[in-house]
Formats: C-alpha cells, sequence, structure tokens
C-alpha cells in the first residue's frame, strides 16, 4: 500500500517532472554542518532529504539527524546502510535490498535486523531495489557490501534486475554508481531502464556538474541524488544551477 509520504513524493513529481535528493551523511559533516547544508539545498529548491551513509555509527547517526529535523521543512527520508542506522526523525525510509549483489546479509539479513525499528517508529517504508552499478572504480559500498556492481555495458543485466524487483513487489528502483564514482550511470542505461522497467527509478553516484544531471534529467527519471558534490561547494548560484538541472524537464 502506497502511504502518504510517497503519495507526496509522486505528486510533486507530477509538479516537478524529476525529484532532487540531496544525500547527507551525519559522517561527513557535524551536525551544525548538516543542519546549514539542509537549510541551503532547501532554498536553492530540493524536493527532499536523504539521510544515510556506509558507516556512520549509531551515535553519530542519531545526532545528525536530530540537526537536520530541526532545520528543515523538507520530507526526511533515510537511506542506512545498516539497522543500526534507523532512527528517529525521519518521515520515511527506503527500504532496499541490494538486488544486484548475493551477500545475504544485505540482501535480507540487514531487512530482519531493521523491520522491527521501522515498525516501532512508525516510518514509511518505501520497497527499493538497490543497484550497484559499475563507476570504473571500487566504491565505498561496494567494498562495504563485499558484492560486485553489475557491468554498465549490460543494460539487459540491469533490466532483469529491475525486473525481478518489480515482481518482487518494489515500486523503487535506485540505480547506484556509488559515492565519488569516476562515472555515473550511463544514460542509455537509465533510459532503458525508465522506459522499460515499470518502476519508479532513482539515479545517482558520480553526478558532479549540472550538465551530466541535466542529461540524465532529460529522460526523466523519478528522482536524482547528489551526494559529496555538495560538501565542498554550497554557494547560492552552484545549487541554484543543480535545481534547474534537474527540474528542467
Amino acid at each position: 500500500m502506497i502511504g502518504p509520504l510517497e503519495t507526496r513524493l509522486l505528486e510533486r513529481r507530477q509538479s516537478v517532472g524529476t525529484l532532487w535528493a540531496v544525500l547527507l551523511d551525519p559522517d561527513s559533516l557535524p551536525p551544525q554542518e548538516l543542519a546549514h547544508t539542509a537549510c541551503q539545498v532547501e532554498a536553492a529548491g530540493a524536493d527532499l532529504l536523504l539521510v544515510g551513509g556506509s558507516s556512520a555509527s549509531p551515535g553519530v547517526f542519531e545526532a545528525g539527524m536530530k540537526a537536520i529535523h530541526a532545520s528543515s521543512a523538507l520530507p526526511i527520508v533515510l537511506f542506512p546502510g545498516s539497522y543500526h542506522q534507523v532512527v528517529d526523525g525521519a518521515d520515511g525510509i527506503l527500504f532496499t535490498s541490494l538486488l544486484s549483489g548475493r551477500n545475504p546479509q544485505y540482501l535480507a539479513e540487514e531487512q530482519v535486523q531493521g523491520a522491527p525499528r521501522v515498525h516501532r517508529l512508525g516510518l514509511e517504508p518505501i520497497p527499493t531495489a538497490y543497484l550497484l552499478i559499475e563507476s570504473g572504480k571500487p566504491t565505498t559500498v561496494q567494498i562495504v557490501s563485499g558484492t560486485l556492481p553489475l557491468p554498465r555495458e549490460e543494460a539487459d543485466v540491469v533490466l532483469h534486475h529491475v525486473w525481478a524487483a518489480a515482481c518482487m513487489g518494489m515500486r523503487w528502483v535506485y540505480l547506484e554508481a556509488g559515492s565519488g564514482a569516476a562515472d555515473p550511470v550511463p544514460v542509455p542505461l537509465l533510459r532503458k531502464v525508465v522506459e522499460e522497467g515499470g518502476v519508479q527509478v532513482i539515479v545517482g553516484g558520480g553526478l558532479k556538474t549540472p550538465e551530466a544531471i541535466a542529461e540524465r534529467a532529460a529522460v526523466r527519471p523519478a528522482m536524482i541524488v547528489t551526494g559529496n558534490v555538495l560538501e565542498a561547494r554550497r554557494d547560492a548560484g552552484f545549487l541554484a544551477a543543480f535545481a534547474q538541472a534537474v527540474h528542467q524537464a
């Protein structure tokens, strides 16, 4: 059943074409910087905030979440790297399974550990398949999860994973090149998944310029995610260019 958060995101998508999500990592910035960044990207035109990371400890993660929650009116969606990061203060969670890999910990074990927390905190789960796409170099997610990414030139292989996700009831698929990826998800691959996948498509990783974002926004995915590129530069003009690039379509 689609809940109020997912309904809100889909309605917002009808207005702007593609959603711009900014990923905030409590392990990369202190709480006050997370709060300041949340305010800046909200003013620039971001549609939602994702909060997650591969290695943030529970205490660090909770402190960061509290700071973000207190500073922004945008929807806040957890994108946790482990069940320890399922904490209070968010509107919902991308409840992901790493379908591109075959490590049972990230296919099912983390989900079983995290589900009771999701239930207890009343978080709205958004069922999402998480697919790592080859990006030119090993990424943090690849190393932490102990899995190999799907080949970037094998669009049919990726599409088959997307169809499998849809058959299992997942309404969203996240195509992830990885934090700091050398090469983002290729436009032809993204187009094939958007046109033939039958799901809401999220794309992120390695998107460092408005031009790279605009190329992918033209394909009309449901959501484009930017992350660590904004940790070094957050001036108003730069952020506005990102918002314009995402929403152009």
